[in-house]
């Protein structure tokens, strides 16, 4: 009769726990769609409100003056048959585009430079996936499921729940999502060149050229900080900054 009656009472607890799960998940879900409408903290020195609160900070070099019209990139990609935009309607649609021959060298020598440059300073060389699950996403600020979507999803009928990233920023965070890193090892600098997918625009009102683009390769600066004194991510962004500043500026370029 005991043995009954526990068997009894653990099916009974058994009903109860899968109400009880039912009903967490659904909190779980309610609380995580609220939680997602959280904003990330800015930086302290960030102006409050649109573009037009922006401040320039700092303008290193100075813009050439012409005696004649210069052309823009495009322009000057074409007739050097270094880029091609055009007649690509039935090839890949509007923004995208074709590198060839010293444009594509070109790239790569970017690639090549910037990496040569940060790996001295004690950046950790990463690849990634460039698919990646809806969560990574979202825990980098992104909402893959909005209407319209930032990111490209992938068929979910044969693949449930991948994404194609629009920055290796995503497939580094994932990489350091949900475990723990020794505080010794902080900070961690770490570098990476990928193709970054963006959904952008699929118009032809834009303007042409390498802006705005679907498809684009582009090498990143990611950074994990402690939070000890709560000002280490300011120092490490400074860091990055000043390397970002010194790549602009051994290239001679005119930036602000």
């Amino acid at each position: 009769p005991v043995y009954a009656a526990l068997r009894a009472r653990g099916r009974q607890v058994r009903l109860q726990l899968q109400e009880l799960l039912a009903e967490e998940a659904a909190l779980d879900e309610r609380f995580y769609l609220k939680a997602l409408q959280l904003p990330n903290r800015t930086h302290p020195e960030a102006p409050v409100g649109d573009e037009s609160q922006a401040r320039v900070l700092e303008v290193v070099g100075e813009k050439p003056v012409f005696d004649f019209k210069p052309k823009g990139h495009l322009e000057l990609g074409e007739g050097l048959d270094i880029i091609r935009q055009r007649r690509l309607s039935h090839i890949s649609g509007h923004r995208s585009y074709y590198l060839c021959g010293a444009g594509a060298l070109l790239q790569h020598a970017l690639v090549r430079f910037t990496m040569d440059k940060l790996l001295p300073k004690g950046f950790l060389p990463m690849t990634v996936p460039d698919l990646l699950r809806g969560a990574v996403f979202e825990g980098c600020g992104m909402q893959p499921n909005a209407t319209p979507s930032p990111v490209y999803n992938i068929d979910p009928s044969r693949f449930e729940d991948l994404c194609l990233a629009g920055t290796s920023e995503v497939g580094i965070a994932g990489y350091f999502m949900d475990h723990a890193v020794r505080l010794e090892d902080l900070p961690i600098r770490v570098v990476c060149s990928s193709t970054c997918y963006r959904t952008e625009t699929d118009t032809g009102r834009e303007p042409w050229g390498l802006y705005r683009v679907h498809q684009f390769t582009k090498v990143e600066m990611f950074g994990v900080t402690a939070a000890e004194s709560g000002d280490e991510s300011e120092a490490l962004l400074a860091e990055f900054l000043a390397l970002q500043k010194e790549i602009f500026s051994e290239l001679g370029l005119h930036y602000r």
